[in-house]
């Protein structure tokens, strides 16, 4: 069984990830961890197991709490629980490389985020070293019946976050664009005809998508070529959407690029929910 692991820490950002997965379609794995306060006691010092048997018991509630949340939203969804002692990082990082796991579901920040944060260090430290997509959602970005956006660029993680995007608009039956932008600096102090570099460029957007359009007929597929920055291009095609999909990083990322500018610039900026694909070279 394929599962979509939710991280809880009990934020009104992790019960909209909550919310968001229940109506994926997946079953879900709701993961939360626990960990001794370093500063409650000296190196060397050993806890009472009360305080142990205490976090635990804080942990579950907020997982308890979550399943009601999901049941709520979906009532006939499958619910796993977890429960971990260590950092959530860790945890979530663990859950990422089993087959069992389809993608990360996650609150942009939690409840130890400063105010005005928007991206926390959990959420970036994940969708930075996941072995999964990962699904970041920021407060109130829920909404379920927009279309689905992916960033295309040719790059191999591109082809893995069109995928993706195609797997994620058949299921929820929407439409699905692909945005492709064109700026090449080498002509950029050229006079450009770009109504021909548009058709040049729309027409190698469809040969890559061809293979999957064919193997998803059902899906309507519009293509939309910009000549624009690849960050205000694809917040402005997802203003309306219920999803954004794009790759860890593009054709200009250096080999062990973790996240391209591209990916980290829409994580805070996006508006609407967003997942980073990563390559399975992690």
């Amino acid at each position: 069984m394929s599962y979509c692991v939710v991280a809880i820490d009990g934020s009104e950002s992790s019960n909209d990830a909550v919310r968001w997965a229940a109506r994926s379609g997946y079953a879900l794995k709701l993961a939360t961890s626990y960990t001794m306060p370093q500063f409650l006691y000296a190196e060397g010092m050993v806890p009472p197991q009360e305080l142990f048997d205490e976090l635990q018991q804080e942990a579950q509630a907020r997982v308890d709490a979550a399943s009601a949340l999901a049941r709520e939203t979906r009532s006939d969804v499958e619910l796993v629980e977890v429960v971990a002692e260590g950092s959530p990082i860790d945890m979530l990082l663990e859950l990422s490389k089993s087959e069992e796991t389809s993608m990360i579901c996650m609150g942009s920040r939690g409840l130890g985020g400063l105010q005005g944060m928007v991206l926390g260090s959990v959420s970036a430290a994940v969708a930075s070293h996941a072995h999964c997509p990962v699904v970041v959602i920021r407060q109130g970005q829920i909404g379920e019946d927009g279309p689905i956006v992916v960033g295309v660029d040719g790059s191999e993680v591109s082809d893995k976050a069109v995928e993706f995007a195609f797997e994620q608009a058949k299921t929820r039956g929407v439409p699905l664009i692909a945005v492709h932008t064109w700026m090449d600096v080498a002509v950029a102090g050229l006079a450009v005809a770009w109504d021909d570099e548009e058709a040049v460029q729309r027409g190698l957007l469809k040969e890559r998508l061809e293979g999957i359009m064919g193997r998803c007929p059902d899906v309507d597929v519009q293509l939309q070529v910009t000549r624009d920055r690849p960050v205000r291009a694809l917040a402005e095609a997802a203003a309306q959407a219920s999803l954004l999909v794009v790759g860890s990083h593009g054709r200009g990322g250096f080999k062990g690029m973790l996240l391209g500018s591209t990916s980290r610039a829409l994580l805070q900026h996006a508006p609407c929910p967003m997942v980073v694909v990563r390559s399975q070279e992690v």
